[in-house]
């Protein structure tokens, strides 16, 4: 199992490391410390030995901030933590706040605590600059300072030093000598000689490798420096590489060796605000008066629009991988609901998916919730929460897989039995919502946060909405969250052509149910309908191929159109994933994709 189901926090854990961390605050002459979920490489993912914020506070959603003052302590989460943030925290000891309603800096704008520490490897040279402004303005100082929750973390785990592995050409379509020019051509556009990359993804990104560092994420952990004459140097164990065979382009150094080579550098030299350590800019400037650039990391937005063989290379693994959904889903069906546990229903799904013998590891811990606990957007069942499956209940799946060819994320909301009606006049909403975004036909230059109003709009109707984006980029055999596309109301990043995003409005009621339908897709040149202007248009091809349950449809809610999509899809589920799977799932998948 890729997947684990131990308990990895609790509440009680919080008080006495708080207590601790206070105690080596005080002998820092300072009033408070900041702890964010963020590691040096500002990834929505760490590994264990970067896990402070769940270590501290006992939250272990992906996104979230603590700040711990002598009296009193807050954590900061946004909506799709509000339900969890709860359960997990000591509410007794931290505010939850709402985030970003109130920022870091205005909740410590309402203390009286002066002098605040930080840790300038977590925490953005942009965010850094906003909360230092914020701050300034009320009489109060950031303050750099060693990380002061590692001073009490006794049992910390080692660094990964996972090996790197090469991804062949044929799925990548650009050797690591294209990218390296062409983005060697972004870095001398901007005025500058190097860059300085931090972001795992980018940096597995530029040399065709993929890792195991971190659970999921088949990216490696480094630092690097590229200049504009094609040289890089990497920072990370060096052992990782030792399979990879020597490269005339790049030298490798240990992590240490990263911060003595910024100081080193002669500028002028390219940092992204938004992703590189605050840390990164305080070592260029400790060297000399370095002129620094900043910009865009220049692998985000090459890395974000797919090549050919990447797109064709995701469409196969989503084959693949919705035949082991369907498996699944004929054998969900055929079970008697009340002998399953949620933990059953993922230890059988990542079995369905292992069966593929070309799982190379899921890509995030299965989000299974029955009933109630489906109201909990970003839900990770433990031996503690593991709920009976019951008749009259929605379950809720959102999974994924990692292939070597392409990175999957679906969701599928099941009904266990027969449902209320008000559960499938949510249900119905959700999958209007869904066939908006997969029909929208838009012009180049629009934005996700043009298209995401179209997924609420049948909810907004109902007086409903949901707190999370409806759509996120996803990569190539790489993270399951990918930036910079986006379907989101904050989202100005123009969509364009081979980049894929999840398509996945939602409804929840806490207590009672969470429904979510999500397939990926991909942006395309958009086929015109006769008597159209000539104008230039973009649309979405939908990778995902599997059946969405049609017990749930209120069907006469549907316009013809909505109807016509809907058989439409199940008919091409049925061409393309039929003849995958076994006698018995074809069986069910007839079925399931029956016409309204």
């Amino acid at each position: 199992m890729f997947q684990t189901f131990n308990v990895t926090s609790t509440p009680e854990q919080a008080a006495p490391r708080v207590t601790s961390l206070r105690t080596v605050m005080t002998d820092a002459g300072l009033d408070g410390f900041l702890v964010p979920r963020a590691d040096a490489h500002q990834g929505e993912y760490v590994a264990p030995c970067d896990e402070r914020l769940a270590w501290l506070t006992g939250f272990t959603g992906s996104a979230g901030s603590a700040a711990i003052l002598a009296d009193r302590a807050a954590i900061f989460t946004d909506g799709r933590y509000t339900v969890q943030v709860r359960a997990q925290c000591d509410t007794d000891l931290f505010e939850c706040i709402d985030w970003p309603a109130t920022s870091v800096a205005k909740w410590l704008g309402r203390t009286t605590a002066q002098k605040i520490g930080f840790d300038p490897w977590l925490h953005t040279v942009a965010e850094v600059r906003t909360m230092r402004e914020s701050l300034a303005i009320q009489g109060k100082d950031l303050v750099t300072t060693a990380n002061l929750v590692d001073k009490i973390w006794s049992d910390r785990p080692e660094r990964p030093a996972s090996p790197a592995v090469a991804q062949p050409y044929d799925l990548t379509g650009k050797t690591s000598e294209e990218k390296f020019a062409e983005i060697g051509a972004a870095i001398a556009k901007s005025g500058a000689q190097a860059v300085v990359l931090t972001l795992p993804d980018s940096i597995s990104w530029l040399l065709n490798i993929r890792g195991s560092d971190i659970a999921h994420n088949p990216v490696v952990q480094a630092f690097a420096v590229l200049t504009t004459n094609g040289k890089l140097a990497l920072f990370a164990e060096p052992s990782k590489f030792t399979d990879l065979g020597p490269d005339s382009r790049i030298t490798i150094s240990e992590r240490s060796a990263f911060g003595p080579y910024l100081r080193d550098m002669e500028g002028p030299v390219l940092i992204d605000p938004n992703t590189a350590p605050h840390a990164v800019m305080t070592m260029l400037r400790d060297g000399g008066d370095v002129q620094i650039i900043e910009g865009d990391d220049p692998c985000i937005l090459p890395k974000a629009i797919k090549s050919e063989a990447e797109i064709a290379g995701t469409r196969e693994a989503h084959l693949r991988d919705g035949a082991a959904m369907v498996e699944f889903l004929a054998w969900l069906d055929a079970q008697e609901i009340e002998t399953l546990t949620e933990i059953d229903v993922v230890t059988a799904l990542e079995g369905f998916r292992s069966a593929t013998n070309q799982l190379k590891d899921i890509s995030f811990d299965t989000i299974c919730g029955s009933g109630p606990n489906g109201a909990i957007v970003h839900y990770r069942v433990t031996e503690d929460t593991n709920r009976p499956l019951a008749q009259g209940e929605l379950l809720l799946i959102d999974s994924g897989g990692q292939y070597v060819d392409g990175t999957t994320d679906i969701t599928r909301t099941v009904a266990l039995g027969d449902v209320a009606g008000d559960a499938r006049a949510a249900f119905t909403a959700v999958l209007q919502g869904m066939i908006a975004i997969s029909t929208a036909r838009f012009p180049r230059g629009v934005s996700g946060g043009h298209l995401d109003a179209l997924a609420r709009a049948p909810l907004w109707r109902m007086g409903r909405d949901y707190d999370h984006g409806t759509g996120h980029g996803v990569g190539a055999y790489l993270s399951v969250h990918e930036g910079p596309q986006r379907i989101s109301r904050t989202s100005t990043l123009p969509l364009a052509e081979g980049m894929i995003l999840s398509n996945e409005p939602g409804y929840y009621r806490e207590g009672a149910f969470g429904i979510r339908t999500e397939n990926l897709i991909v942006v395309r040149p958009a086929q015109m309908p006769a008597g159209a202007d000539p104008r230039d248009m973009l649309d979405f091809e939908t990778l995902t191929f599997v059946p969405i349950d049609r017990t749930l449809i209120l069907a006469d809610e549907l316009a013809p159109w909505e109807r016509d999509w809907l058989d439409d899809y199940h008919q091409e589920v049925w061409d393309k994933i039929s003849p995958r799977v076994s006698d018995v799932a074809k069986d069910w998948l007839r079925q399931a994709v029956a016409p309204l």
